[in-house]
């Protein structure tokens, strides 16, 4: 049996609808559970704040400081309503911006559903005469996501972008069905978010950071673990369609690079906060298995036939049957890991998605 299998089985009462300061007041964001698959060992379910004592001093946590934007708004598409999803920004900022967005239409809910994206030339309005004309599909026979260019969007911000400083004032986040009720930014961003950095955001949290706070960071720098920060900024993953990951914009440092390269050459593990965080890392390893300072868009997708380089563990969330990251937990942790864990998980109870328990995998052998 697969860890896919074992997902499938997974009931829908296991999606996180709030999140953890919701569902259980008097607890904050550490408050999850935290699975953990340790080689060949069974796996144990315990609590997030238990992390401190699940590493070692000298490892390495690399976390994606990437900040949440409001990526979600109305808009017209001629008399239809639409709610266009901001994913991710096209190089260049200033007049004529170009974006990758997804329409979706609403459902009276405060949730939408997807519909087809297109057609080309078709415009989209929205508040405060802004507008989108859509362009062409994101990739061939990608018709969800569409290249869109922004008119009207006003003047840019610090961070460089018409479009974000105009989602600053409209937009909010995305949220998918299986959430309960809309929330605020702030509950979608995580502890080392940095804001407005690079003219860029992700369109979805970064969740696997989520459950940390303060109180855990200072726990982990007195533990004698150490952070790396390396960003990505996240497009509209989908939750209904399940695609591999579309290019992604990211950044590793020279501090952050050589972060890795000395706590790997000490003998300590880099355990990546997140499938981003495991998506930038392993874009920027040489083929000397050495980390470089690096930029620009990745289209790199992990899996165990390509394995990883430099990551030793992972902290994460939990994954549906169809999502490509499972392949990325099996290229860390090898799949009978994964299978145990999502067996464990299922037995716990549990929950799914950005609000819900986290994952702690590391590396087989």
């Amino acid at each position: 049996m697969s860890a896919r299998a074992v997902v499938g089985r997974v009931p829908g009462e296991l999606s996180a609808r709030v999140p953890v300061e919701e569902r259980e007041p008097g607890r904050g964001r550490d408050g999850v559970r935290l699975l953990v698959s340790a080689g060949e060992r069974e796996p144990r379910v315990g609590w997030f704040t238990e992390l401190p004592g699940l590493l070692r001093a000298g490892d390495l946590l690399v976390v994606n400081t990437s900040a949440t934007l409001p990526a979600a708004a109305d808009g017209r598409l001629g008399g239809e309503p639409v709610v266009v999803h901001f994913s991710t920004r096209a190089d260049g900022t200033g007049p004529g911006e170009r974006w990758a967005v997804e329409l979706r239409s609403p459902d009276g809910r405060g949730t939408t559903v997807p519909r087809p994206g297109g057609p080309a030339g078709a415009v989209v309005t929205l508040a405060d005469g802004a507008r989108l004309e859509l362009v062409e599909p994101l990739a061939p026979g990608a018709e969800r996501l569409w290249w869109a260019r922004a008119g009207g969007f006003g003047a840019a911000d610090g961070s460089g972008s018409a479009v974000v400083a105009w989602l600053r004032r409209h937009g909010r986040p995305i949220r998918y069905a299986y959430t309960e009720r809309d929330q605020p930014l702030a509950a979608y961003r995580t502890v080392f978010a940095a804001a407005g950095e690079d003219g860029g955001g992700s369109a979805e949290m970064p969740s696997a950071g989520r459950p940390f706070t303060a109180r855990t960071v200072t726990e982990l720098l007195r533990a004698g673990v150490q952070f790396a920060p390396v960003t990505l900024h996240t497009g509209v993953a989908s939750a209904e369609a399940h695609e591999p990951p579309y290019p992604e914009r990211y950044t590793v440092s020279p501090h952050a690079a050589w972060l890795v390269n000395a706590v790997r050459a000490g003998g300590g593990r880099v355990i990546a906060v997140g499938t981003t965080a495991v998506r930038a890392l392993e874009s920027a390893v040489g083929p000397d298995g050495r980390v470089r300072a690096a930029s620009g868009w990745t289209g790199l997708v992990v899996t165990p036939e390509r394995g990883v380089r430099v990551v030793d563990g992972l902290l994460t969330g939990l994954h549906e049957p169809e999502a490509s990251h499972l392949l990325m937990l099996e290229a860390v942790a090898g799949a009978a890991a994964v299978e145990r864990g999502y067996a464990a998980a299922v037995r716990a109870r549990l929950l799914w998605h950005e609000f819900g328990d986290v994952h702690l995998l590391t590396r087989r052998g």
